[in-house]
């Protein structure tokens, strides 16, 4: 029998063997249709005496099943507004809790089908399709290395909402539990095995016979919580054990995420009445919160930015049509510092042949060294074996030698910024590469366009900005010069993409997109300072707002003197009226006065005790020129300041032509310096209040703190029309649940 998401066989042992293998996908997903296939043969397998029991496995080679489509609750979405439209709030709301709720109720309609069901896992096991596989009675992984399983859902701005809250909360101690849901971490077989969330842990070639065997060895199809007599491993929620769990949970929430996001706190609400009830009472208190949770605009928000946009981000969405795949096998990298090793590391962890070049043969070792380091590093924490990692150095030729970089397609400078240095080595470097070889060069500041002037073929130059540090961040901007051509621009994103990062292409101006937005956020950290507000409020109100670390840590990370040398060539390039006096101040007193540059040197804004926890630096009051009462600052303030100036220079780079795209801005928002990640970035925070609102809060802040503030043509216009970003740049409606 085939079906289109689903093939069934039945063998001559009377186990069914149901093979998930959507034809259209590279990888299995929870679709409606896929969810009414599988409930049509849950009820054949529960009402056929013929069978024994059933092995739900995958037909993809390395992967089970990413979970459910997001794209299917934009369908959920369209239903509330529908009913509400007609029938109300109330109506609507009903009908979005019995529709979301279906995939639950499958779930426990295959825990209670009086069949066993099994597992078989191999590859990524996430979301909805962990889920199921919690359903089922027995669950045996592979320990293939691409075997991962979890319930990430958390990090697009909802919660596990078919049954994973209940059933974890009921195989874990609760600590346990909610940690794993709150983190949403995928975990290893191993570790799975040891936490009790899958049974068993075996080669991928034998985990179907082994499931098998389960089931005529007389696999039990009862769960322990549907027998009589089940405690609750940590014991119930009103225990001593509970007492010390919930209550620590919900500070630890509050802590994190300082309650902007609607989605965990809803969770730990369910799993607290949940335990508290039998299984289907809990499940449905389960699904009445989770269709609480899809009706907040921060769920809509967040999986539009970092599901639906950065997947179709990902799968190329920016890339110039008609340009071939590039078959790059071998990079170079020039500059074996910091910022280049780690190009070089993530390049060679993508299988990706790399020759690594600096003046000397001892700058370039150091280079590779530094790669070593950090594989070494992931040998030592499991996620990587000794033979991987000497593959991955094996990848990597260090040299002083330019004439090894004839055979690459891909040559990457990552030199120090300073146009004179970055002009010998485009020279350099293009005298011994193919005519059709790329040229990119990583720089954080300096124009493409200008120093493509340098280049013989500057068609075949482009942008590539790398955030630090490269093997922990996310985002590339790939930055198109006035003369870069398409197929440099295809070369880059697919290069990008190759290394598993996430590319955003911006036009080439000063800051680009990203450090626009971060310095505009750095410099109002900086403003409060001197108007007096006290260092740990600036830093606390960021973190209110959504942030993952205040202006003042970091602008340590990026370095102090980086910040004065901005500064200095923004006066140069633009002249005095474009430098903030009290911002030039303030940064030229910490770093030539008192020598503070930031993390690097161990003191900047904080201080850097060896071996004890980052300190802000008391000497930064004798610094301010006032000192406001703290007890009579407006902290609401602080926190719209703060994101409103970062959203501000993202409109501006759209109005300007920088960012043509509205999802790169949100998506590279939230994964080059961490916009706050539950409002969808900063183009969505401002559709979600309306850009009419928004205009008014940004011309009353202008009005008490700087023309910084002044909303732009193009916000104006947004409010005048009553438009939206998504809405004239992507063509959406704003989302029900954020209007």
């Amino acid at each position: 029998m085939t079906d289109q998401s689903f093939r069934t066989e039945l063998d001559a042992d009377g186990v069914l063997g149901i093979v998930w293998d959507m034809a259209s996908r590279s990888m299995n997903v929870l679709t409606e249709g896929a969810i009414r296939e599988l409930a049509d043969i849950v009820e054949r397998v529960a009402s056929d005496d013929q069978i024994k029991g059933a092995v739900i496995s995958s037909g993809k080679e390395g992967s089970f099943s990413g979970g459910a489509d997001l794209t299917m609750l934009e369908g959920l979405a369209r239903l509330y507004a529908s009913e509400m439209a007609k029938h109300g709030e109330a109506a609507a709301a009903k009908a979005l809790f019995e529709e979301s709720r279906k995939l639950s109720q499958l779930y426990r309609r295959i825990e209670t089908s009086g069949k066993p069901f099994v597992a078989a896992i191999n590859g990524v096991c996430l979301g909805g399709a962990f889920e199921l596989a919690l359903s089922c009675h027995y669950r045996i992984a592979s320990n293939d290395k691409a075997t991962r399983v979890g319930l990430p859902e958390v990090k697009v701005g909802l919660f596990p909402g078919a049954g994973g809250t209940q059933r974890v909360a009921r195989m874990l101690p609760p600590g346990d539990a909610l940690q794993m849901l709150m983190k949403g971490e995928q975990i290893r077989p191993d570790k799975a095995r040891a936490m009790r969330l899958v049974d068993e842990v075996a080669p991928k070639d034998e985990i179907l016979s082994k499931a098998k065997a389960w089931i005529l060895a007389g696999g039990k199809a009862t769960k322990p919580w549907d027998e009589k007599g089940f405690k609750l491993p940590g014991g119930p929620v009103w225990s001593k054990a509970g007492f010390m769990t919930f209550p620590p949970a919900n500070a630890i929430y509050r802590r994190e995420t300082q309650d902007n996001y609607p989605a965990i706190r809803a969770m730990l609400q369910a799993v607290f009445d949940g335990l508290q009830l039998p299984m289907d009472l809990a499940l449905t208190v389960e699904s009445w919160q989770f269709a609480k949770v899809l009706r907040s605009p921060e769920a809509a928000a967040m999986i539009r930015t970092l599901f639906v946009s950065m997947q179709e981000l990902n799968k190329g969405a920016r890339r110039p049509a008609g340009v071939p795949k590039s078959e790059l096998r071998t990079v170079g990298v020039v500059g074996a510092g910091f910022m280049g090793a780690g190009v070089a590391y993530v390049s060679a962890q993508a299988g990706l042949e790399v020759v690594l070049v600096d003046r000397d043969q001892d700058a370039a070792d150091t280079g590779k060294a530094f790669a070593q380091k950090l594989i070494s590093g992931q040998v030592s924490k499991g996620r990587a074996t000794g033979a991987e990692r000497d593959a991955l150095l094996g990848r990597i030729l260090a040299t002083s030698d330019y004439e090894r970089l004839k055979d690459c397609g891909l040559v990457i400078e990552a030199v120090f910024e300073d146009p004179k240095v970055k002009a010998e080595v485009i020279q350099k470097v293009e005298a011994v590469i193919a005519d059709d070889a790329i040229f990119a060069s990583n720089t954080s500041t300096l124009p493409i366009s200008g120093l493509a002037k340098t280049s013989k073929r500057p068609e075949n130059f482009v942008g590539v900005h790398f955030f630090s540090p490269v093997e922990k961040m996310l985002l590339v901007e790939v930055i198109q010069g006035k003369e870069t051509g398409d197929r440099a621009i295809a070369t880059a994103l697919d290069y990008v993409r190759a290394i598993r990062k996430t590319p955003i292409l911006v036009k080439d101006s000063r800051g680009f997109y990203a450090n626009r937005c971060v310095i505009a956020y750095m410099l109002e950290g900086h403003l409060m300072l001197t108007e007096g507000v006290p260092a740990a409020m600036i830093e606390n109100a960021a973190k209110q707002a959504g942030m993952p670390v205040g202006p003042l840590s970091l602008n340590d990370e990026v370095a102090l003197d980086l910040g004065l040398r901005i500064v200095d060539a923004t006066r140069a390039q633009l002249g005095d009226a474009a430098v903030n006096p009290a911002q030039e101040k303030l940064l030229r007193t910490l770093v030539e006065t008192h020598g503070r540059l930031g993390r690097k040197n161990g003191k900047g804004f904080y201080d850097y005790p060896e071996g004890a926890k980052k300190r802000l630096w008391p000497g930064l009051k004798d610094l301010q020129p006032v000192h406001l009462d703290p007890d009579a600052i407006d902290v609401a303030e602080l926190k719209k300041r703060l994101l409103v100036t970062q959203a501000l220079e993202a409109a501006r780079t759209v109005e300007e032509g920088v960012v043509t795209d509205v999802r790169e801005a949100d998506v590279g928002a939230i994964l080059a310096f961490g916009f706050a990640p539950y409002t969808g970035g900063p183009l969505s925070y401002i559709d979600g209040m309306g850009p009419k609102r928004f205009v008014e809060l940004a011309s009353a802040l202008a009005e008490l703190h700087g023309e910084r503030f002044r909303p732009n043509r193009l916000l104006l216009d947004l409010a005048e029309t009553g438009d939206t970003f998504y809405g004239r740049f992507a063509g959406e409606k704003a989302p029900a649940a954020a209007a």
